[in-house]
Parts: structure tokens; C-alpha cells; sequence
């Protein structure tokens, strides 16, 4: 049985396997699904049709959390210091629309949050930060092998690289906010 207490929210930044390793290790958060949303061509898409960058799809996750010990501002705030949301369609070297920075809003109270965060977080970079902000469209959830993905892979090369660096900066910056 689901606690009726939780609350849902989707966003992507890049490659799903860098946001779901950091947003998972958050305490309150209950799930994170990996998936795909906000594109234009018909049916559930697959990962190489993600890859191909012609769906429109971004690669994104979903995840579920306990309010009550995790609010929507703190992991947006997590989310948005722990990719590049001044890139427009890239995080490192993945390149194109599906990687670009999003977040999908559930109701209006996460849309205000949502553009309060970005306010906020926008003072410490340089650079204006391009991250998309737009209504929830269907959610696909991607493929079983791209689901927990870094916890499965750790000694995989793209793990060692490019997801340690995230998981190491989100220690150094949100230590009191881990599980």
C-alpha cells in the first residue's frame, strides 16, 4: 500500500543515470523511476529512439518523496546545483534535446516553487541558466536496464567518470540532506 502522504515530481538533466544516482540518495525520497517525457512522436518510445533525438523525448526522472521530510524546493535545489542548467541540450558530452535541462511541473504550487528555485539558483552561475519549465506530459518509464542504473554499475567506466563526480559534489554540498 502507497503512503498517501507522498508527492511526485519529474525533471532531467542530462543523462537519467546522473540525476537518479544523486536524487536518490536524498532522504524522503521514496523511488526514482528513470523515463522519458515531453516529446511529440506517438506511443511508449524506446531508449534508441530517445538516443536518436527525433522523438523530442528528454531523458528525465520521476521521482517520489515524503514532504514531510523532503520538501519540492530542496531537491530542485539539489537538482539544479548538481548538472549544468546553463548548457541548452547538453550536460558534458551528451549532446542534443533529449539531455536538455527540464523540469515538469505536476500542479501550480510545484510551477511557482519551480520558478522561484531558478530565480535563486540563477545567482551563482555566470551564465543564464536555460533549463525548461513545462506542464507534465506523459511519462514513459524507460527500460529495466536503465533503472538504478549507477547502484548496478559502479566500477563501469561512465559511472567512475561522470557520475562519481555528481555523487562526491552532492556529499560536499548536501551532506545534512542524505540518507
Amino acid at each position: 500500500m502507497s503512503n498517501p502522504t507522498m508527492e511526485v515530481a519529474t525533471f532531467g538533466g542530462g543523462c537519467f543515470w546522473c540525476v537518479e544516482a544523486v536524487i536518490q540518495r536524498l532522504k524522503g525520497v521514496e523511488k526514482v523511476v528513470s523515463g522519458y517525457a515531453g516529446g511529440n512522436a506517438p506511443g511508449k518510445p524506446t531508449y534508441r529512439e530517445i538516443c536518436s533525438g527525433l522523438t523530442g523525448h528528454a531523458e528525465v526522472i520521476q521521482v517520489t518523496y515524503d514532504p514531510a521530510v523532503v520538501d519540492y524546493v530542496s531537491i530542485l535545489t539539489v537538482f539544479m546545483t548538481t548538472h549544468d542548467p546553463t548548457t541548452l541540450n547538453r550536460q558534458g558530452a551528451d549532446r542534443g534535446t533529449q539531455y536538455r535541462s527540464v523540469i515538469f511541473y505536476h500542479n501550480e504550487i510545484q510551477k511557482s516553487q519551480a520558478a522561484e528555485v531558478l530565480k535563486v539558483v540563477q545567482e551563482y552561475y555566470d551564465d543564464p541558466i536555460v533549463t525548461e519549465l513545462s506542464t507534465l506530459p506523459i511519462f514513459y518509464e524507460a527500460e529495466g536496464d536503465h533503472q538504478d542504473y549507477y547502484n548496478s554499475n559502479r566500477e563501469g567506466r561512465y559511472c567512475l567518470a561522470v557520475i562519481d563526480p555528481k555523487v562526491n559534489k552532492l556529499r560536499a554540498l548536501y551532506s545534512h540532506l542524505l540518507k
